[in-house]
């Protein structure tokens, strides 16, 4: 039987073939892993439907097509024993590997070499200790000239270079300088530049910031922690707080919820959530479907759940498609302020920040105050200022008084 590249959705077209687990020749159980297939959006693992002995046509690190034909099982070998193994008394004509000999993603010796490191020697974070392009560490150059000449600072392939205007591209100077290294965009990397490139180019994007005084939700999560972990087994995070008012908040500004469409304005009337979770991969956006539906406890438990996944690839396609408002929070990395970028079509986004001490106004005194910094990017073709403004505040005020929040007044 055929092994074909399954579809996946709609606005996926390609894959690249991972790590075989099972290679050419092996016997093939049902349910066993065969590979592991990477999209722009998620990882997709094919499964063995029936038994028999595997041929791969397609080489590891490959990009296909959806429907393509991957490999192929041999159902009339279920039964038989692999052609690895041998009678006993046989002598085996298989040479072993050299004791060195790793097994290692498609990429990596190609990268190694561009980073002086000896892929032998370097601890596999896959399975079964698979060398991965992620667990490479480039070796530091020698530094040449003058002893008291400071080193040349590390460049990696993490950080984002900004040209100035005087500076001419890359690509125009010909090759490139020793100590720089050039890899390829991965898809999702190259989904993702895309997408927020768009964002910035199709909307009318505008952001307005406003500050929130912590002190009561923090208090109130102190206290009713330990029983609301005990009870609902999670732990109760701030995001909850968060979905909760921008929820009560969409409801009142229903332009915000809203989004464009051709010429026509289209209001929804439903409260489907995303949340920006950083993967291994890079930045996906799961969805709380019907948020307004949800408890606490039931946030902050697909909460856990799609953090734990996205690091694995492991979200469904369906889980982060669609979406009408999104949250992202910068805090976590220690943000204090930022501008996050739409994610059309939805028409806002609100970014959360670090919460930091100190010191404000109130009541005319001026007293240390947990603060954090809220900032809501909105597309000004739908959204007028009064409606940002009135939104942004609107959080503000269920999150100083989140009692009210809880009493649903």
């Amino acid at each position: 039987m055929d092994i074909k590249v399954p579809e996946i959705g709609e606005s996926i077209v390609e894959v690249i073939v991972g790590e075989w687990q099972k290679k050419t020749g092996d016997q093939v159980a049902v349910d066993d892993l065969l590979v592991e297939l990477e999209t722009d959006k998620i990882n997709i693992e094919i499964i063995a439907d029936s038994a028999g002995i595997l041929e791969t046509l397609v080489a590891e690190g490959a990009t296909v097509a959806i429907g393509s034909i991957l490999a192929r099982l041999d159902e009339s070998g279920a039964a038989k024993i692999p052609s690895a193994e041998k009678t006993p008394g046989s002598k085996s004509t298989t040479t072993p590997p050299p004791a060195t000999d790793k097994p290692m993603n498609p990429a990596v010796p190609k990268i190694a070499a561009e980073k002086g490191v000896d892929p032998s020697q370097v601890a596999g974070s896959g399975r079964g200790g698979r060398v991965q392009v992620d667990d490479l560490k480039p070796t530091p150059q020698p530094q040449t000239g003058s002893p008291l000449q400071p080193p040349a600072p590390q460049t990696f392939a993490t950080q984002v270079a900004i040209p100035t205007p005087a500076a001419a591209p890359v690509a125009s100077q010909g090759k490139d300088d020793p100590r720089s290294r050039r890899v390829p965009m991965s898809p999702i990397r190259k989904k993702i530049a895309g997408h927020l490139l768009a964002a910035r180019q199709q909307t009318a994007m505008l952001t307005t910031f406003n500050e929130v005084n912590m002190k009561r939700l923090l208090g109130l999560r102190t206290n009713h922690k330990e029983s609301f972990a005990k009870k609902h087994d999670v732990k109760l995070g701030l995001m909850s707080f968060f979905v909760k008012a921008s929820v009560e908040a969409l409801k009142e500004f229903e332009a915000v919820n809203g989004r464009i469409d051709a010429n026509d304005i289209v209001y929804q009337d439903f409260y489907d959530i995303g949340i920006a979770v950083g993967g291994k991969r890079g930045l996906v956006v799961p969805i709380l479907r019907d948020a307004d539906g949800l408890s606490f406890a039931d946030i902050e438990k697909k909460i856990r759940d799609f953090g734990e996944r996205a690091g694995s690839g492991k979200l469904a396609l369906e889980e982060i498609q669609g979406g009408t408002f999104t949250i992202s929070n910068g805090g976590v990395y220690g943000s204090l302020l930022s501008t996050p970028i739409l994610n059309p079509p939805q028409s806002a986004i609100l970014g959360m920040h670090a919460t930091q001490d100190r010191a404000v106004v109130v009541n005319g005194e001026i007293v240390i105050r947990p603060m954090m910094n809220l900032a809501l990017s909105y597309d000004h073709r739908i959204i007028d200022g009064r409606e940002a403004v009135g939104f942004l505040k609107r959080v503000k005020v269920l999150l100083e008084d989140p009692e009210e929040m809880l009493l649903e007044m």
